[in-house]
């Protein structure tokens, strides 16, 4: 079921939201102070092309504060339209019951968009 799920993923929205997960993480690695973030954006987009059977959670070892000044400074830099972008996508699927999971992944995206450091990705 997994995998049918991220089909329709991919050919409903899904490949469009990994390429603006891509193309933001190019944009933020051009400097050298972008590259931790470019590389969490790519984290974001391998999660993003397929999020079914996935889950988050929060890294039993975190830096400290390094973490949430990172979180801080991605919401402003990369993070907003992305999670603008998965709001929009996730109410457009909640209209139908068919949409409901896929809503679902959006809204998991778009907390993950929100504060991405020191987080993980599980494997159901």
């Amino acid at each position: 079921m997994k995998t049918l799920g991220n089909v329709i993923w991919v050919v409903f929205g899904g490949f469009v939201i990994a390429i603006e997960y891509v193309l933001g993480s190019i944009a933020l690695m051009i400097t050298i102070i972008g590259i931790p973030f470019g590389i969490q954006s790519l984290k974001l987009a391998e999660l993003a092309l397929w999020p079914f059977g996935k889950k988050t959670k929060h890294k039993k070892t975190t830096p400290g504060c390094l973490s949430l000044v990172m979180n801080i400074i991605w919401f402003f830099v990369g993070g907003l339209p992305i999670i603008i972008t998965h709001l929009l996508f996730g109410l457009l699927f909640y209209i139908t019951i068919i949409g409901i999971p896929f809503g679902h992944q959006h809204f998991k995206l778009m907390r993950l968009a929100i504060s991405p450091f020191g987080k993980e990705v599980v494997y159901r």
